[in-house]
């Protein structure tokens, strides 16, 4: 699998980020409960059963550090989760694509993560996952054209290319770079992931890692 080059001292630093502490802090309904913007953060965005959870707790080392939900689109909050003592927030978005829920309770999610996007100094990066078995869909353009016109730089991550035979994973993976050059805000390099087996996780650690101004 084709994966982005880092050196062997930014694979250790990633891989030392992420095997320090990593905590739940808080979940956040509204920007007032926002925990001050007084370190780096980076989101994971993606559509519900992307595979959220379960790439943050392969970055985290811990089976359980963010919980999938049993009902799709019922994560209702920004979770929020501290990184290496106090260097670095991880947040969790709630999944697009809800299902089941009401359209007034759609509104207000879309409110909220709409203005977390725009107005969140401290944001980095937004990680956009999508699905390697289906490729970029509707709701992926909206949040891509969302980014774009707050300038937010971003980056996609297929998911789950263990489900996929290799060629496909590459031809979808092109298929989104290639789309990708038209938007701004954009990162060109597709990110391939597979929570289950490990693929691409210490290359996500280290991309993440070299945010951070050394220890």
């Amino acid at each position: 699998m084709d994966t982005p080059s880092f050196s062997d001292d930014q694979i250790e630093a990633g891989r030392l980020l992420f095997s320090g502490s990593a905590e739940f802090v808080m979940g956040v309904v509204d920007l007032a409960g926002l925990p001050p913007a007084d370190r780096l953060e980076v989101c994971f965005a993606g559509r519900s059963n992307v595979g959220k959870s379960s790439l943050i707790n392969a970055l985290a080392g811990r089976a359980k550090l963010a919980r999938a939900s049993t009902e799709p689109g019922r994560t209702r909050e920004l979770n929020y989760f501290d990184i290496g003592e106090g260097r670095l927030f991880l947040v969790d978005l709630p999944g697009f694509g809800y299902a089941q829920v009401s359209k007034t309770q759609v509104a207000a999610w879309t409110k909220l993560i709409r203005a977390y996007l725009r107005g969140r100094p401290s944001l980095r990066r937004v990680f956009l996952l999508v699905d390697s078995r289906r490729g970029l869909m509707d709701t992926d353009t909206e949040i891509m054209d969302l980014l774009d016109g707050a300038a937010v730089n971003y980056q996609i991550i297929l998911t789950k290319v263990d489900k996929v035979p290799k060629p496909e994973v590459e031809k979808t993976a092109a298929e989104v770079a290639a789309k990708l050059k038209k938007r701004g805000a954009a990162h060109p390099v597709v990110l391939q992931t597979s929570s289950e087996k490990g693929w691409g996780i210490a290359e996500l650690r280290a991309e993440i890692a070299a945010f951070l101004p050394p220890v």
